[in-house]
């Protein structure tokens, strides 16, 4: 029985294919909107996720609260500081911590003049890290604790637009009046704020921007056996006795690399919630258009209603046959806008693999969008034929019959 009302209603839309295309186009765009949007934000939410798997789960960052380069501030309370690091390096459960310097500075290159972000590394920070992306050297070598003139830069210098004229390896740069020999290059990250980066020896950096033991931000790697979210609280216990700070109000933060990525995941639920906001105003005219056409179906096919009823159909019949054509339009338009979603996410994805060379931006398309998408077009659908339905349903058969 179901599947006869299901090829009738098929049927019906096959007799009016015109006007049945023209109704599902604001579903259609709608659903395709929803899927590539969603599929580029759950790609973007996939990529940070595995920065984050290598980065590890055992890893705590400490920041000061007050947001500037280093001696931005003149208030030594709100400043981390070296003895921060020694004092992190004490508590139990800490294998060891590191501080760096991040300064925003003019750098020099064949007359071109950049303003780029330096860091002040040294080598215990690889050794916290290990061999990540965000550290992996692609050429030329790493930088080490003697290099008083060296630097590292990244990926844009050498193979990117940073230059007029690409650097290589063994080219100056001028930072600050003092010349720096480029000795290697990071791995592509994907961002122009990394790959236009220069790393620096952090004692160096420090004593040109004219800072003393100042820390921009400090990494703590938890020992195997420990709970990292244990180890963070007492981070943040000992470092609020030792600044005589209250709870609450703290001149730093504490977080795991577990509530970085929760943060990330929450940001990307609120503009993936506004994305789908967004797509759904079509989907609301889509259904509109949905509600319009199977009305005016109804009105055509009155003598038709009649005669279904008057060799016996009841009105949970005629109800379901015009509620399976709504839900068929919304499913189709669902359907196309799928395929098309799909494909929009598709062409962004290789898009920015051109521009940016990395994996930072592609669409991910997990089973349950794809369903979740198809259902809600359904629903759509079904929802917008529902009052129209109902009027047939409700039609007297003498009535319906006697209908010019």
């Amino acid at each position: 029985m179901f599947l006869d009302y299901f090829k009738y209603a098929l049927s019906n839309l096959r007799h009016r294919k015109l006007r049945s295309w023209l109704t599902v186009v604001g579903i259609f765009i709608g659903i395709a909107a929803v899927v590539s949007l969603i599929s580029l934000g759950q790609g973007l939410q996939n990529y940070i996720s595995q920065q984050f798997e290598q980065l590890g789960g055992d890893k705590i960052i400490i920041q000061a609260k007050t947001i500037g380069p280093p001696g931005s501030t003149t208030n030594e309370e709100i400043i981390l500081h070296e003895k921060d690091v020694k004092l992190i390096k004490q508590i139990t459960g800490v294998e060891d911590a590191v501080g760096i310097l991040m300064e925003s500075e003019p750098v020099e290159f064949n007359g071109e003049k950049k303003i780029v972000m330096l860091y002040g590394l040294n080598e215990d920070y690889f050794k916290l890290f290990g061999e990540i992306d965000a550290t992996k050297i692609i050429a030329g070598r790493q930088l080490e604790n003697k290099d008083q003139s060296k630097a590292v830069v990244g990926y844009n210098h050498i193979f990117g637009d940073t230059w007029d004229k690409s650097a290589v390896l063994s080219n100056k740069l001028k930072i600050l009046n003092k010349q720096f020999e480029i000795v290697g290059v990071v791995k592509k990250q994907g961002n122009p704020f990394d790959d236009n980066a220069v790393w620096l020896s952090k004692e160096v950096l420090a004593e040109m921007v004219g800072v003393k033991d100042e820390e921009s931000m400090i990494t703590a790697k938890t020992e195997k056996g420990y709970d990292t979210e244990k180890v963070a609280e007492e981070v943040k216990r000992k470092l609020r006795k030792e600044r005589g700070e209250k709870e609450g109000q703290e001149t730093f933060s504490v977080q795991t690399s577990s509530q970085l990525l929760q943060t990330f995941s929450d940001i990307f639920l609120v503009i993936q919630a506004v994305f789908v906001g967004i797509a759904a105003i079509s989907l609301v005219v889509g259904g509109i258009g949905i509600m319009n056409t199977m009305y005016t179906s109804v009105l055509e096919r009155t003598k038709e209603i009649g005669i279904m009823k008057a060799v016996g159909a009841r009105n949970s019949d005629v109800l379901l046959i015009f509620l399976m054509e709504s839900g068929l339009l919304g499913l189709v338009g669902g359907l196309i806008g799928v395929l098309a979603g799909m494909g929009i996410g598709k062409l962004v994805e290789l898009i920015a693999a051109q521009a940016f060379g990395s994996g930072l931006i592609q669409a991910a398309f997990p089973w349950y969008l794809i369903a979740g998408a198809l259902a809600f077009s359904f629903l759509v659908g079904s929802s917008a034929g529902l009052l129209p339905a109902m009027q047939a349903a409700r039609m007297r058969p003498v009535d319906a019959l006697r209908y010019e």
